[in-house]
């Protein structure tokens, strides 16, 4: 994890309620928070309720009186969630070491493998979606990037319901074969 320095401007979209700075906040924080709580064995239900919790006061902090520091507000999130940590506590929601015979819990995050297994997968969608023709290229895109309605995308193509499942069948067959083909290309450019 990379660590980052915070600036006015940051915590000033941060209180205008920038949805992009409230996403970067809550991934950047999110993972921190995480491994402080999960050293501290607390349940995994505990865990997301403190870390909402920790979220949702030290926004309204930003919002009500600002932080003056802006630079400190890795170590106001801190100290919150060690505030809000410590109520848990106080309330028993602290995990009990487990019994020998209950299994560990499986880390369901995706491995970095197959993360970037999903990149080339999507970079290789875009590429065949893009030299398809107009047509399945908007109607694919509109069913399964979009998820539009079919009474929406049937309005939009001028079309009975009837005929989109037609339209739709060719063109993920035409997509289909063109995934294919690409991948019989990669493998013998490989070779």
């Amino acid at each position: 994890m990379e660590f980052q320095s915070f600036d006015a401007a940051y915590l000033e979209r941060l209180a205008a309620r920038d949805p992009v700075t409230e996403r970067h906040f809550h991934d950047y924080f999110s993972e921190l928070i995480l491994i402080k709580l999960r050293s501290r064995q607390f349940a995994p239900h505990a865990i997301d309720d403190i870390r909402q919790e920790t979220f949702l006061r030290v926004l309204q902090a930003v919002r009500r009186e600002g932080i003056r520091d802006p630079q400190r507000i890795g170590a106001f999130v801190n100290s919150t969630c060690n505030f809000v940590a410590m109520e848990f506590g106080r309330s028993g929601a602290r995990y009990k070491t487990p019994d020998a015979n209950v299994p560990d819990v499986r880390d369901e995050r995706p491995d970095s493998e197959s993360a970037m297994l999903k990149i080339e997968e999507r970079k290789q969608v875009r590429t065949i979606l893009e030299k398809m023709p107009d047509k399945d290229r908007r109607l694919l895109s509109a069913v399964f990037l979009e998820e539009r309605s079919s009474e929406e995308i049937c309005r939009q193509f001028g079309i009975d319901a009837n005929y989109l499942r037609v339209l739709l069948f060719r063109a993920r067959t035409r997509f289909r074969q063109a995934m294919e083909k690409q991948q019989a290309f990669a493998v013998r450019k490989s070779m």
